[in-house]
């Protein structure tokens, strides 16, 4: 699982041509942890697909702000540089999923 962070930002996820699924969380976050095993399954569902990866709020408060992250987990999905699609909370693998197969004209 790769973790981002303001310094890799803008390469591994804003400049990516792969969707990028992106977890704001943090270790202090109990639902964050549950869904720790669930990102690994989709991440490996997605691979080749779609990157995935995570960001730890409470050391990146700035991109945290950047991107209205008021509670935790958020997942979002960046595309072409942009937020285009996401989910809030304790959610389900295939809704993860979801969010970035549903992205173009058919599946990825």
């Amino acid at each position: 699982m790769k973790n981002f962070n303001a310094t890799n930002f803008q390469a591994e996820v804003l400049d990516s041509e792969l969707p990028v699924l992106v977890d704001f969380w943090s270790p202090t976050c109990r639902p964050c942890i549950a869904m720790a095993p669930t990102l690994v399954k989709v991440e490996v569902e997605l691979e080749g697909k779609a990157k995935v990866g995570k960001v730890d709020a409470s050391e990146n408060l700035d991109l945290a702000k950047r991107y209205g992250v008021t509670g935790l987990p958020t997942f979002l999905v960046f595309h072409g540089g942009k937020v285009v699609a996401e989910a809030r909370g304790v959610t389900p693998k295939e809704k993860l999923r979801g969010l970035v197969e549903n992205l173009g004209p058919g599946p990825l």
